[in-house]
């Protein structure tokens, strides 16, 4: 009895990392939209052409709450609270070393 439930056990836990997964991936992709729309509006000196490696590094380098916060405005409308997550992220040591492996001829 003891055996089943450990398994039992293990086989939830298991199945919740699933779901906590998909429901990153989820978010990030729903926030790409907002993430693309702050840089392109509010960061000029970003090339076109390098704006949606701009965006897949603040996505990659954002907290779980930020996730949240830029899926949300992809839904609602970009504001002032997303132009500052993604300045933020942008910010961030491991942001810039993303941007800097994957954009080298701009940074």
């Amino acid at each position: 009895m003891i055996r089943f439930l450990l398994i039992a056990g293990l086989l939830t836990i298991a199945a919740c990392a699933e779901v906590q997964t998909a429901a990153d991936r989820t978010g990030r992709k729903a926030a790409t939209s907002a993430v693309t729309e702050v840089i392109a509006i509010n960061f000029p000196q970003v090339p076109k052409p390098l704006i949606e490696t701009f965006t897949g590094c603040v996505i990659d380098n954002a907290a779980a709450v930020e996730v949240r916060e830029l899926a949300k405005a992809s839904v609602v409308g970009v504001d002032a609270t997303t132009v500052e997550v993604v300045r933020a992220v942008l910010a961030r040591p491991a942001t810039q070393q993303c941007l800097r492996a994957n954009a080298p001829l701009t940074l």
